[in-house]
């Protein structure tokens, strides 16, 4: 039980040196798997405006929306990460990229 507990900690703490970059690719992960949603939101949202309206609001949901949502919400999820002890980032991680590779099968 000792070695599996050191080894949990051991990981916890590699993972914490690279916490920003772990939160982007989660961040980059759930926007690829929840982008083709929204923007089918957005499309049929804005269906009704004109073809040169709607082109701009769709260019600035992905361009400037999800830019603005790696840049603000990547410094966030690192923050809450970080919030875990050396007992449990190591398993949060784990769950979080194991519940994200059963969303993207599913997909």
């Amino acid at each position: 039980m000792d070695l599996l507990l050191d080894l949990i900690a051991t990981l916890s703490r590699w993972s914490r040196s690279h916490l920003y970059d772990i939160s982007l690719a989660i961040m980059a992960t759930l926007l690829v798997l929840f982008g083709p949603g929204i923007n089918a939101w957005v499309q049929r949202s804005i269906g009704g405006l004109n073809f040169f309206l709607r082109t701009l609001l769709f260019v600035l949901l992905c361009a400037v929306g999800y830019g603005l949502a790696m840049i603000f919400l990547t410094p966030w999820l690192a923050q809450g990460l970080g919030h875990f002890n050396n007992y449990t980032l190591a398993p949060v991680l784990l769950l979080s990229f194991f519940l994200i590779g059963i969303l993207a099968d599913r997909n």
